[in-house]
């Protein structure tokens, strides 16, 4: 290992990314300063952190550059989300004599604007589905008659489903055109509007690339089709459906496109793969880290984080594209905070947390018993990796690591994942993104059910001796199956909702069970 300066980095951001930068700064032997606003000042981010400073909000640039300086940092980690693709907060940290961990200003801009990217894929010869820039709702209307609905309007300035809306007739358009505009404006002080023509069946995969000016590698692709309101919900590497042909293709045109634009440090170039065809589509660059960089670290062996650090204080590259392999497959699932059926978020305090753990398993948690999961930020609460040698061996480890997982006190979507990933499609490898689109009612209906028979199984527990369960397990076995697999599933949701019986059986002075 290469003997580096000891430095030290503010991390504006928080969770479990601010956590996840803060532990490789602490393998390297540097130093983790955090920031925090009032709503965080319980956050576990803050535990991992050297020192932190209390800021209004991790989006006042003024601020956060004030306390890296007061603090005397060496650079920032924008961490994902809030800053990290704003390329005005880039540019004042680097004229503040700070290092910027990320890409520079100028290909922020360049990769940022989805208008302007695709205008570079295109000259590059990379595919491209056709566009138009929309400056009133007759423009969607005129694309539609030429290329057919359904069409997807998006917003030019930015990501993450923001201003996406899918236009299914002429009478949607101006509705969608005014709230996309209005969300894009908000958002990313953008209002600028695109219109393409919508594809159904495929599958969105990115690859992740590495660059350090010299030097432009990837880290393979990974496959991150289930989606929904397009939020992602799931992710792996490698994707399951792709040959080597056509790998090799998408792997070669992310690399062609980010040469460019002179692309420096991590970045995921993005795709849609039609599954009819056979063809992918340049779609657009995530200039940061990823939410599920974890599956390609997975399968590569690679700290990308590291790589940022090592790239942004011109150390270069540790690595050259003969170096990286995939070795194995790996599934991420994102644990929200949120209703798994209406997929609301359910805010509020952490009674019980139990991780899952054991060979192949890695959590990216942001919270304990007793965090607080705030209604003023993601609900996303951790993400459980699971590796293995195949990807048949990977679902069979996130499910057993679904299944440990206990979280008390808000709502989780883990039910709603436990049943996606024993879909038959997903098994298959064969989901697009408009795979929850098509199955959520039926998931919906399964996942009520069983709340169904829990609420049966809660009551006999509150009413009688745990003992009494054997009794009413008969009785739903036509229902769930077996009853020994019912017992197991009706006696896990007890000791989760244990805390919340007792709180019951004060209220209303039932007499205990004897047990």
């Amino acid at each position: 290992m290469r003997a580096l300066l000891k430095r030290s980095i503010l991390i504006a951001n928080r969770g479990e990314i601010a956590i996840r930068i803060a532990r490789t700064l602490r393998e390297l032997g540097w130093i983790a300063i955090g920031v925090y606003t009032d709503e965080d000042k319980l956050s576990m981010h803050r535990k991992y952190m050297d020192y932190d400073s209390k800021v209004s909000s991790y989006l006042d640039i003024d601020e956060i550059i004030d306390v890296a300086l007061e603090l005397g940092v060496d650079g920032i980690h924008p961490g994902y989300g809030f800053l990290s693709e704003n390329s005005s907060f880039a540019e004042k940290v680097v004229r503040a004599g700070l290092t910027f961990i990320g890409p520079p200003p100028r290909a922020m801009k360049l990769s940022g604007d989805k208008v302007m990217a695709k205008d570079i894929a295109r000259e590059l010869g990379i595919s491209t589905i056709p566009w138009m820039e929309v400056r009133d709702p007759s423009n969607i209307i005129d694309y539609a008659k030429e290329y057919g609905y359904p069409v997807l309007i998006k917003a030019a300035g930015g990501g993450g489903g923001i201003g996406m809306r899918i236009i299914r007739s002429d009478k949607e358009a101006e509705a969608c055109f005014k709230q996309a505009k209005r969300e894009a404006e908000k958002a990313f002080n953008d209002p600028r509007i695109f219109v393409e023509k919508y594809l159904s069946y495929v599958k969105h995969i990115e690859v992740q690339i590495l660059s350090d000016g010299d030097r432009v590698i990837h880290l393979f692709d990974r496959d991150c089709s289930i989606q929904r309101r397009y939020q992602k919900v799931l992710e792996e590497a490698p994707s399951p459906v792709l040959e080597s042909g056509e790998r090799e293709k998408i792997l070669s045109d992310a690399i062609e496109l980010m040469k460019s634009i002179k692309y420096i440090n991590a970045g995921t170039v993005e795709f849609l793969y039609d599954m009819k065809n056979k063809k992918h589509y340049f779609i657009e660059v995530n200039a940061r880290l990823q939410v599920e960089h974890p599956v390609t670290e997975a399968i590569t062996g690679v700290d990308i984080v590291r790589q940022q650090l090592l790239i942004a204080f011109e150390e270069g590259l540790e690595l050259s594209q003969g170096d990286i392999s995939i070795r194995g497959h790996a599934i991420e699932a994102r644990i929200n905070a949120e209703n798994p059926v209406t997929l609301m978020p359910s805010p509020g305090v952490v009674k019980k947390y139990f991780e899952p753990s054991g060979p192949g398993i890695r959590v990216d948690s942001g919270v304990s018993e007793g965090s607080i999961v705030s209604p003023e930020y993601s609900p996303l609460m951790a993400k459980l990796i699971a590796w293995a040698p195949t990807r048949e061996s990977a679902v069979s480890k996130l499910a057993r690591a679904l299944s440990e997982y206990v979280i008390t006190g808000v709502d989780t979507n883990i039910p709603l994942l436990k049943s996606i990933i024993s879909s038959e499609e997903f098994l298959k490898g064969f989901h697009t993104t408009s795979f929850l689109d098509t199955h959520i009612d039926l998931i919906k209906r399964r996942l009520i059910e069983l709340e169904k028979i829990h609420a049966v199984a809660v009551s006999m527990l509150m009413t009688k001796s745990i003992d009494g369960l054997g009794a009413l397990l008969p009785k739903v076995k036509r229902i769930r199956g077996r009853v020994g697999s019912l017992k197991r599933s009706a006696w896990m949701y007890w000791s989760i909702v244990k805390s919340r019986v007792k709180r019951e059986r004060r209220l209303k002075r039932l007499p205990r069970s004897s047990k």
